[in-house]
């Protein structure tokens, strides 16, 4: 299968994924954002993904995250879109933190990391457009 040549678009501010108990409230911090956010609970943790400007200090997160999106919907049925952009940023040692929803997804990559993730980005034929 030929690798799926992909548009994205950066979200605007930087992001913190934060991490809490399983059995933590969602912190009052998190509760309205206008932008981007994940909240997901597993039996493991507490997973926040936020914008890293209303995140107190005293989270337990790792800072710096730049958002982007990739230009869905993609359907259930179609293989490999994310593989397609995860993988030349794995191949150059980009770590990554995804999230996918039901029409597209979500690649996190630390800002310190942008300027090289975007040339894996593009010599890997993926498109970057204004969001």
């Amino acid at each position: 299968m030929a690798a799926v040549k992909l548009i994205y678009s950066v979200l605007s501010g930087t992001y913190a994924i934060c991490r809490l108990n399983p059995d933590a409230a969602i912190p009052p911090w998190a509760v309205h954002a206008q932008q981007f956010y994940s909240i997901t609970r597993t039996p493991d943790e507490l997973s926040i993904v936020w914008p890293e400007q209303s995140v107190p200090k005293e989270a337990k997160a790792s800072r710096g995250w730049m958002c982007l999106k990739l230009q869905g919907p993609f359907a259930f049925s179609d293989t490999g879109i994310l593989t397609s952009f995860v993988d030349p940023l794995s191949q150059h040692g980009i770590p990554v933190f995804a999230i996918s929803t039901f029409d597209t997804d979500y690649v996190l990559i630390e800002q310190k990391s942008w300027p090289a993730a975007f040339d894996v980005l593009r010599s890997a034929g993926h498109n970057h457009v204004p969001e």
